[in-house]
């Protein structure tokens, strides 16, 4: 059995990533990868940067790691409301004045997709792994959403699993024989328990299965850091809001 661990949208919560590459160690499970969205809402981006590099953790670039690498327009989201459109802007644009140079070069050299191939017995199996969805890192595909178009092109791409991040939503579907997984989110969980969330694949002869894990860690502490920077209390106020309901 081959096991791989996927993280992704850690958004600069060092504390929720490292409780994550512990529970990753203590199983033994040899090979990360991210789906990118490292910085921004948290203080740590550079620190989590740094620790995704020191882990030799192959990653790709993320809407938010994008947006910093290269300066981008701030844009608003249609679903975000006045409030939080403020405050994104001002914890984006914190982003963009405290990662260093060499962070910002690093992402911006990372891929925007990565397709594996692994073989177990006489088996092969494709995983596509994206930040978002195939052709934009800024799109949201939800569960309930139709993926018949998609299915068509990552049958003909002969993909088994396609694995994505950036709802912040994990969950595990499949139809016609394509698994889909949503990692969640590492350190700006949308789930009402707000757990840092990543997924294990498990690849055998006879298919792949994923398992997503949730976990706790040190919320108060991330949202006190959060409240004694110059990222707006907004996300601070975000992870608390549900934590305290399980």
């Amino acid at each position: 059995m081959i096991q791989l661990a996927i993280i992704s949208d850690i958004h600069g919560n060092l504390l929720a990533l490292e409780a994550v590459l512990k529970d990753i160690s203590d199983r033994s499970i040899d090979q990360i990868y991210c789906l990118g969205d490292l910085v921004d809402f948290a203080p740590w981006g550079n620190e989590v940067i740094d620790r995704i590099r020191a882990h030799r953790i192959p990653c790709l670039l993320g809407n938010h790691d994008e947006r910093i690498a290269y300066d981008l327009p701030i844009i608003p989201l249609a679903h975000h409301d006045a409030i939080e459109t403020a405050n994104r802007e001002i914890a984006i644009n914190w982003s963009k004045q405290s990662i260093r140079a060499d962070n910002k070069q690093w992402l911006a050299a990372l891929p925007y997709n990565i397709t594996l191939t692994y073989k177990s017995g006489s088996s092969i199996k494709n995983i596509l792994l994206v930040h978002a969805t195939l052709e934009s890192n800024d799109a949201y595909m939800y569960r309930d959403d139709s993926k018949n178009e998609l299915i068509a092109v990552l049958k003909e791409r002969s993909v088994d699993t396609l694995v994505m991040g950036h709802t912040h939503q994990s969950y595990i579907q499949e139809q016609s024989d394509i698994l889909f997984v949503n990692s969640g989110s590492v350190g700006r969980s949308r789930e009402d328990d707000r757990k840092a969330t990543y997924t294990i694949l498990q690849i055998t002869e006879t298919g792949i299965d994923a398992e997503i894990v949730k976990l706790n860690y040190a919320i108060d502490e991330v949202a006190s850091a959060i409240y004694k920077s110059d990222i707006p209390n907004f996300y601070g106020d975000f992870l608390l809001k549900k934590a305290a309901l399980v």
